[in-house]
């Protein structure tokens, strides 16, 4: 039961069950996350169950919104977008609304790779890619700085990636050991 005080996304939270999947769907996630190209054919044969029944999984884990979409991972430095900027942002006010301006100007902003809202010193924590020095000044200086309410803003440049992936882990939602035997 939820009760008048409980926010809207501690309700949401609540509302949601805690999600278990069996040894097939939990393989079918790790195979999708590792290739999403991979042919339902091939899919259901590697996991063991017939073409039918994997397209009736994978429709039943897209519309659910276990699986958000599909995409192709570009490299960015091929598209020379090598420079990453982590990007820490401090509000001078807070309050629902304020949130809710300033995660809805970063929206539009095609330089803003991932958003976070973060406890401590910071509220939002951006991952920004760009050309060069010049994209990223033009980016703070015409767009970033428009946004109302930013009291600080303070970037730190990746000087390499060590690890960049999409892969969530499904060790809470199952046994991953698992979803990898039925892979076999």
């Amino acid at each position: 039961m939820t009760t008048a005080s409980e926010s809207k996304p501690a309700q949401r939270r609540r509302a949601r069950a805690r999600v278990r999947f069996d040894a097939v769907d939990l393989a079918i996630l790790e195979l999708l996350q590792t290739d999403s190209k991979i042919t339902n054919a091939m899919l259901a044969q590697t996991v063991g169950i017939s073409p039918a029944s994997m397209i009736e999984r994978v429709k039943k884990l897209e519309t659910s919104g276990i699986i958000k979409g599909y995409v192709a991972r570009l490299d960015p430095r091929e598209v020379d977008k090598s420079m990453t900027a982590i990007v820490s942002i401090t509000l001078r006010e807070h309050g629902e609304q304020r949130l809710r301006d300033f995660a809805s100007a970063i929206d539009g902003f095609d330089e803003v790779q991932s958003a976070w809202h973060t406890t401590g010193e910071e509220d939002f924590i951006l991952r920004v890619i760009v050309t060069d020095m010049a994209q990223y000044e033009d980016f703070v200086v015409h767009r970033l700085s428009t946004i109302p309410n930013i009291a600080r803003v303070r970037t730190s440049f990746c000087l390499s990636t060590l690890k960049d992936t999409t892969r969530v882990p499904l060790d809470a939602v199952g046994d991953p050991d698992a979803a990898l035997d039925g892979a076999k």
